[in-house]
């Protein structure tokens, strides 16, 4: 499986950036990595959904994971 589509790198670098803030922004505690495991999730289906075609819902799951994990981790700092 290659990485071919825009979605595929966009999703990876959101995972990419939660797992820096979890790493970096964050107590490291599990709890925490339960609620964020959730806006990863949502950048996986949001990448699925990209690669079929169904750009816009692909955008929103992108934005709506970002703006949960955002809140996991400002609430946590």
């Amino acid at each position: 499986m290659e990485m071919t589509t825009p979605f595929d790198f966009l999703t990876v670098a959101c995972f990419f950036g939660l797992v820096v803030a979890f790493v970096v922004r964050t107590e490291r505690d599990t709890r925490t990595l339960l609620h964020l495991l959730i806006s990863a999730a949502a950048f996986a289906i949001a990448n699925q959904v990209g690669n079929k075609g169904l750009t816009l819902l692909a955008l929103v799951l992108i934005v709506v994971g970002g703006g949960y994990a955002l809140l996991i981790i400002q609430r946590k700092v």
